[in-house]
């Protein structure tokens, strides 16, 4: 009879451990340095909020140098935010700290598929938004923002031109990758969030704005409001103070 009940308990141990092994969380929050209103930052804290990860938020203020001391030069030389550090694992650039997050904590690859087609479409759009779509964003209103310039139309229609190959891509698709939320939507939304927030007017392309109402939804139970729209909400009070 002993025999028989070291065995339940030894199926019970290494049941929980299988439980715990397919949870995959981190043993401690993981630090996330970031600015609130920084759209790539915006997309990390929306991911986490996904897999249901802690965040232990630390708030850099590049506008006062707190990107600049030895200390966040020593952890992260391009002192860019977000920077994130999961138990001594530091990682910048906020499109590799997403897919780091699903790879390691992903209850399963919905946000970022393993079937190698699949996810070369996911690197496609992360890519395209890095490059082109959040490339020309920063174009035309980080010299408002930052430097009080003059609404650029050259660069608004670099912008729209953008818009219309995503709008392109979205042909048939109720997400940038596919028929379910990825990453890649996940990263594109926040540049789309603070457009709406700055009275840009992308009503033109029918696909985008479909698929950002949408978008829009998906996000909500995992702090579209609190963290996107609010985010832009603070840049766009920026903008009208120029």
């Amino acid at each position: 009879m002993g025999w028989i009940i070291n065995l339940i308990i030894l199926c019970l141990v290494v049941s929980n451990a299988a439980a715990r092994s397919k949870s995959k969380m981190p043993t401690q929050p993981i630090k996330l340095y970031y600015l609130p209103p920084s759209p790539p930052c915006r997309s990390v804290m929306m991911v986490a909020r996904v897999l249901g990860l802690d965040l232990d938020l630390v708030v850099t203020n590049i506008m006062e140098g707190q990107h600049m001391t030895p200390e966040f030069l020593k952890m992260n030389p391009q002192h860019t935010i977000p920077t994130m550090d999961d138990s001594g694992f530091i990682l910048w650039e906020s499109r590799a700290i997403l897919s780091y997050l699903v790879n390691a904590y992903g209850r399963d690859d919905t946000l970022y598929p393993k079937n190698p087609r699949q996810r070369a479409i996911v690197d496609q759009r992360l890519n395209f938004d890095l490059g082109t779509l959040y490339s020309r964003y920063i174009g035309l209103y980080m010299p408002m923002l930052f430097r009080g310039e003059d609404y650029n139309e050259e660069s608004a229609q670099k912008l729209n031109e953008a818009l219309g190959w995503l709008n392109t891509f979205l042909d048939g698709r109720a997400f940038v990758a596919g028929d379910n939320l990825t990453i890649a939507d996940i990263s594109m939304v926040v540049t789309m969030t603070n457009l709406e927030a700055f009275g840009y007017d992308y009503s033109a392309h029918d696909n985008v704005s479909k698929w950002f109402e949408r978008t829009k939804k998906a996000l909500e139970p995992y702090g579209y409001q609190e963290i996107d729209v609010a985010g832009a909400q603070i840049l766009a009070s920026f903008l009208k103070k120029e």
